[in-house]
């Protein structure tokens, strides 16, 4: 019984320095972009409708590109963009930026 005890709580903090050392390995793991400021996390739902992205459907606003999951909701963020991206903010993502031209 005793052993049994000793193997049990061993495999608990054998686990827990796994886990740890995962954690610890990279904290700002994708909040650092190439240049190496701290960004938010990538736009992955439409910020009209909270719908998957399609990187098709966006609008460039001062520099910045916003995808939209569907073409109905391009109008919607031209009405009142200032609002959809202070949203985006509070929630942690940071649009891409517009693609230099070529």
């Amino acid at each position: 019984m005793k052993r049994m005890m000793i193997t049990v709580i061993l495999a608990l903090v054998l686990a827990f320095s796994l886990a740890g050392a995962g954690l610890a390995a990279d904290p700002t793991a994708g909040l650092l972009d190439k240049s190496g400021p701290l960004v938010g996390k990538q736009q992955t739902v439409c910020p009209v409708q909270g719908g998957k992205i399609n990187k098709n459907l966006y609008v460039d606003y001062q520099g910045q590109r916003v995808y939209f999951c569907c073409p109905e909701c391009l109008p919607i963020f031209k009405k009142n963009p200032e609002a959809y991206l202070k949203r985006m903010e509070r929630e942690g993502v940071t649009p891409e930026k517009v693609p230099a031209a070529n």
